[in-house]
């Protein structure tokens, strides 16, 4: 079965005064994401060893081949992005309770969690993503990879958040700003009520 566009979980209007406007939306959503579920049915069309894989697996079994590098990134990049649609909302920004506590128990509060983040965030080199991560030894940490790859190929633990920072993710809102966009990200955008359902 092809690999499909989900929907938003929000109007494309309604992250524009958390600062993500309309434009950004319907290009990242509609365009770039569609683009990576396209190229990866093509893929997936064209290669019998990937037929009937789950996501998940197709990520495992194209992950560090030099020849499926491109089967990679577009699959990465459609699980990146189902992680980050969800993982914003119009009323961002709240921290709810358990997972606070465990931010606070883990980097020492909450200003020193966005400090970590934000640094991964913008001292990722090109395109690339900033995690927040579950850690198999049951410790948040925060991590970063580039382009299309992310927690779940590198093995460091079970994503909670992922923040896009290819520049088509906030160009059209912040231009060259990307420490502004992340910045705003984290205290107006960010879905900690989503991140703490996948603690388990």
């Amino acid at each position: 079965m092809a690999f499909e566009l989900p929907a938003l979980p929000y109007a494309t209007s309604a992250l524009a005064a958390a600062g993500m406007g309309q434009e950004t939306l319907e290009l990242h959503h509609g365009k770039h994401h569609q683009a990576y579920v396209t190229a990866l049915n093509g893929f997936v069309e064209k290669n019998d060893a990937l037929k009937g894989l789950s996501l998940e697996a197709i990520i495992a079994h194209a992950n560090g081949k030099a020849d499926l590098a491109p089967v990679f990134n577009n699959a990465g990049q459609h699980w990146n992005h189902m992680l980050f649609w969800p993982g914003m909302s119009a009323t961002g920004g709240g921290m709810p309770e358990r997972l606070g506590r465990k931010i606070a128990e883990d980097f020492g509060g909450i200003a020193p969690f966005k400090d970590a983040f934000k640094a991964a965030a913008v001292g990722q080199f090109g395109s690339g993503w900033a995690w927040l991560v579950l850690a198999p030894d049951g410790k948040l940490k925060v991590t970063k990879t580039p382009n299309g790859s992310n927690p779940l190929a590198t093995g460091e633990g079970t994503a909670l958040l992922g923040c896009d920072v290819w520049e088509h993710s906030y160009y059209l809102d912040f231009r060259n700003r990307r420490p502004d966009y992340v910045q705003n990200w984290l205290d107006k955008l960010a879905n900690y009520e989503f991140a703490q359902s996948r603690m388990g």
